[in-house]
């Protein structure tokens, strides 16, 4: 008996599906519509409209489930038959199974617009309903249920032999190439596979659990559609995929126009940067002139142009993109918009006061600066940072910011052909004849290495001090010339020279005059721990 409710439970069980196969059930059902259907295995049956008495059309529905369930297993075996009748003053069909009364089709239940007659639409009915009892009576026997059963053993056993042998075969592939890695062959370079490994395993590994579970969702599909019971789930399951793919497939094949265009769009900014590729290089090389446009600014002009370019064309293809309109890609750009409204600030700050640095030309890579305490030579000038190498050879990295509120000392400005301006100071009593000292300066200079010696060095009398007299000597370096290495070299040969003339250099200050001068004697240059060098032959 528990079998046999069983039996009618699953074949009158209404469902909602929108797949419809009859003339007079609606094709894009409503909700009321669905409610006055009469459905077998979420199939249609037939749409019941007319009204008797106080009886609506889905009180008339509900009757017709609690009859079908009332039906026993030896019913189900009967075929589905008609009687014609009248009743409620109108023709009608009455459909029997084993004499007991299912449901009753009245001319009142056809649409005009289905143009059908009532034995039309009877023998409509009849056709399915007795398709669904047929089905479900080879369904319940005994040995459709064996044969069901051993369909499931095989089916399982087949997946798990699949499964198996995609695991089995995935290890031979994945052993397979990391041989081909550690003998360095294959379509991949070399140097890229530190990166990557054995991709092609990774890859292979992937298409494997891809088809293990397509494989296990046809499994369960065929499983479910075996028996009875779970028959409605097995059909849910493959109309849900076919729905799936079709998606899938509408939404590639609309996407195609819009891909196309974005595709055009991006290639006419490749164009259009390719030609102003060829402009830039041109005045980079310095072959062509373009007013408010130099040479030193081409790179960074060509990066900022590529980015504006860029973006105008993500612009203007993002309505086209497979998408775009959808709620996923809104918040997407929501987020990053909030994150680059509170994050980029102080790096906009930057990027801005590196462009500041380019076109102005206040420095560029190769020269010698000083900004606050850090002299030395310039690396980079990037987008958010300067970096400096200094004399200790230390890298000074200083934001761009900072660099733009300070002050810049470009040393090598003036000296486009490579070489660098240094000066030095010192200070000397008003008993020393400065002309004395100008020679003795320059005579320094003339010794120490590294130094121009076609650019005749140049001393200054800056200030007429309390005690002594401030000079300053400048010279110019030579194109690669260590600057701070040059700078200790020549007072080296300021204090020997001095030494030499039995000059005295007044730093530190002091008050009353010594009585001997202050000074180091030529024997006692080279007083230990200092060696003396051998002098040439």
């Amino acid at each position: 008996m528990i079998r046999a409710l069983l039996i009618f439970l699953a074949w009158t069980t209404l469902y909602t599906s929108g797949a419809l196969h009859a003339a007079e059930p609606r094709q894009l059902p409503s909700e009321q519509d669905k409610a006055r259907t009469v459905y077998i295995f979420h199939h249609p049956i037939v749409m019941l409209q007319a009204k008797f008495g106080l009886t609506t059309p889905e009180e008339r529905v509900l009757r017709i489930r609690q009859m079908l369930r009332s039906l026993s297993e030896d019913d189900i075996r009967h075929p589905v038959q008609i009687t014609p009748v009248q009743r409620y003053n109108q023709q009608g069909r009455l459909f029997t199974i084993n004499g007991k009364v299912v449901m009753l089709l009245a001319e009142g239940d056809l649409d005009e617009g289905d143009d059908l007659t009532l034995d039309q639409a009877a023998q409509r009915v009849l056709t399915r309903m007795d398709e669904q009892r047929t089905s479900l009576r080879d369904q319940y026997s005994s040995s459709y249920l064996a044969i069901a059963t051993v369909k499931t053993l095989v089916g399982t056993a087949a997946l798990g032999l699949l499964f198996y042998g995609a695991f089995r075969s995935w290890r031979r592939v994945k052993r397979y190439f990391e041989a081909r890695v550690s003998q360095k062959k294959g379509l991949i370079p070399a140097k890229w596979r530190e990166l990557v490994g054995a991709i092609e395993g990774y890859l292979y590994g992937l298409l494997m659990i891809l088809l293990g579970i397509a494989a296990f969702y046809v499994w369960l599909s065929w499983i479910f559609r075996l028996f009875p019971w779970t028959r409605v789930w097995g059909e849910s399951l493959g109309d849900w995929s076919i729905n799936v793919f079709q998606k899938i497939a509408l939404s590639i094949v609309s996407a195609f126009p819009g891909l196309l265009i974005v595709l055009i769009i991006f290639l006419i900014t490749a164009f259009i940067l390719k030609l102003l590729k060829i402009l830039l290089t041109r005045v980079e090389g310095g072959k062509m002139m373009v007013p408010g446009l130099h040479p030193e600014t081409v790179g960074a002009t060509r990066k900022l142009i590529s980015v504006m370019v860029w973006l105008f064309a993500l612009s203007a293809a993002y309505p086209f993109l497979p998408g775009a309109n959808s709620l996923a890609f809104k918040g997407i750009s929501v987020f990053f918009g909030l994150m680059l409204t509170l994050g980029s600030a102080g790096v906009m700050n930057h990027a801005m006061s590196g462009l500041v640095l380019t076109y102005s030309r206040a420095l560029r890579k190769g020269d010698v600066i000083r900004i606050g305490d850090n002299e030395g030579l310039v690396n980079e000038v990037g987008m958010l940072a300067t970096k400096i190498l200094t004399r200790e050879n230390y890298i000074v990295t200083v934001p761009n910011a900072v660099v733009v509120s300070g002050k810049i000392t470009n040393l090598s400005a003036q000296n486009p052909g490579g070489g660098v301006n240094l000066t030095t100071s010192v200070t000397i009593g008003y008993d020393t004849p400065w002309r004395q000292v100008h020679a003795m300066l320059e005579l320094a200079a003339k010794r120490t290495n590294g130094i121009e010696q076609n650019t005749p060095p140049l001393v200054r009398q800056l200030n007429l001090m309390d005690w002594y007299i401030a000079y300053e000597l400048q010279v110019k370096l030579r194109p690669g010339e260590s600057l701070a290495g040059v700078k200790s070299e020549l007072h080296s040969h300021i204090q020997d020279v001095f030494n030499e003339f039995n000059v005295q250099i007044m730093s530190p200050n002091f008050v009353n005059q010594p009585e001997n001068a202050v000074m180091v004697t030529p024997e006692n240059w080279f007083a230990p721990p200092a060696i003396q060098p051998e002098k040439p032959s």
